[in-house]
């Protein structure tokens, strides 16, 4: 079965061309202050962190710059100010838990859980990470290896390090590159990665690789590119340093009555699952929560606002977040995971149509909205929990029925 593969290894679908470089700067020219740039800069950081010269020769032959990666401001050039996302974090939240995503991650897990039995079990022992939320990352990182990983990583971070967004942040990912490089790590002719400079089949960035890259298969080395007995045993020990909580579950959907606000929704919110339910909020189905979840924090999720399901989640909800900072993300996970060990099936409230705005959009919407006072996280075009939850407020303020999430007809309002 094929199935596409949404998690940072997605190629980002995008209106957003590299910005036009002035008469006086060819490409050509830039070319060359990339050279310049990996001789001055990169290489005596490469050189400190003991990466020998024949190392970094092999990683940037004939080294270019990828023109056609996402987010680059050439030097000298302003930063785009305007541009059209097309990821699902981006669009309608719905479009995130597609048909062919699900059920392809959840047929392709149940034969991995079967296939890898005996290390699910293992890893499960040491990380006490449960072997569904492992698989469920697997499948959605890189359709449990079976996604082509097209670009070199070098000319990636390369490129991002020189000229783009997060420059800083890529350049100590090419560094990492590199230690691995140096190390022999990977086997040859395997540095390849996402368009954000992600390896292997969990798709960790270099710095990550070398945190939490474990051995799974007890050979001595941590392949995350070819073993999958190592990408199983990494993906525990990553989630196991980020804090996953053995006696809790990730979350729950569940049912948010009409007097309860959206605007509640946040992991600095948080209350005991029984004050949820005093407020009304129940489980789907009429299940009771675990007795000892009850007792515990809960926190409340409405990714898409009153536009979609609403869970309450537990702090390994969060940890999965650290994997991938989405909400969906996360949600995904979390769901996958439980189809492919206990057979649920979809969620039981509806995802609206909604989304679908220009990034530009939402971050004029949230600029408006922090010069009035709220906490909106940054402008920077993502309907998180604290826009969501701000735009809640703001309709709560104007006498409204709170909706938390940005709509077209808001635009000209929150300006």
């Amino acid at each position: 079965m094929r199935f596409r593969a949404l998690g940072i290894l997605a190629v980002l679908a995008c209106f957003c061309a590299v910005p036009s470089l002035t008469s006086a700067q060819t490409r050509a020219e830039v070319e060359a202050q990339y050279q310049d740039w990996l001789n001055s800069v990169i290489w005596p950081r490469a050189q400190a962190a003991r990466v020998q010269r024949a190392t970094f020769d092999r990683a940037f032959a004939g080294a270019r710059l990828n023109w056609d990666l996402p987010d680059l401001v050439p030097p000298g050039q302003p930063a785009p100010t305007e541009r059209r996302q097309s990821q699902a974090e981006f669009g309608s939240p719905g479009k995130y838990f597609n048909r062919g995503s699900v059920d392809g991650a959840t047929t392709v897990g149940r034969q991995m859980a079967g296939r890898h039995a005996a290390t699910l079990a293992a890893v499960e022992r040491s990380t006490s990470v449960p072997g569904r939320i492992i698989l469920a990352i697997w499948g959605r990182e890189s359709g449990y290896g079976r996604v082509a990983i097209p670009h070199n990583v070098f000319e990636v971070l390369g490129t991002k390090g020189f000229m783009s967004t997060r420059a800083d942040y890529f350049t100590e990912e090419l560094i990492a590159a590199l230690q691995i490089a140096e190390a022999g790590h990977a086997p040859e002719g395997a540095m390849k990665s996402s368009w954000a400079g992600a390896l292997g089949q969990p798709q960790f960035m270099p710095s990550n690789f070398l945190k939490y890259a474990a051995d799974g298969d007890g050979d001595g080395r941590a392949d995350i590119w070819r073993s999958e007995a190592d990408t199983i045993a990494s993906i525990g020990t990553y989630l196991a340093r980020h804090g996953w909580d053995s006696a809790r579950d990730w979350g729950f959907e569940v049912t948010v009555p009409a007097g309860v606000s959206c605007a509640l929704e946040g992991p600095d919110q948080g209350r005991p699952i029984s004050e949820w339910e005093a407020m009304g909020i129940a489980r789907i189905g009429g299940k009771a929560f675990p007795a000892h979840e009850r007792r515990a924090t809960g926190f409340l999720l409405m990714p898409a606002g009153r536009y979609g399901p609403a869970f309450v989640v537990t702090p390994n909800f969060y940890v999965l977040k650290d994997y991938n900072m989405s909400d969906l993300y996360a949600l995904f996970v979390g769901h996958v995971g439980d189809r492919i060990q206990y057979g649920m099936g979809d969620f039981q409230g509806d995802w609206g149509q909604v989304g679908g705005l220009l990034r530009s959009d939402v971050a004029a919407m949230q600029r408006a909205l922090i010069a009035q006072g709220h906490d909106v996280g940054g402008a920077d075009g993502l309907a998180g929990f604290k826009t969501r939850r701000s735009i809640g407020r703001w309709q709560e303020a104007q006498g409204r029925a709170a909706t938390c999430f940005p709509q077209r007809d808001m635009r000209s309002e929150l300006r």
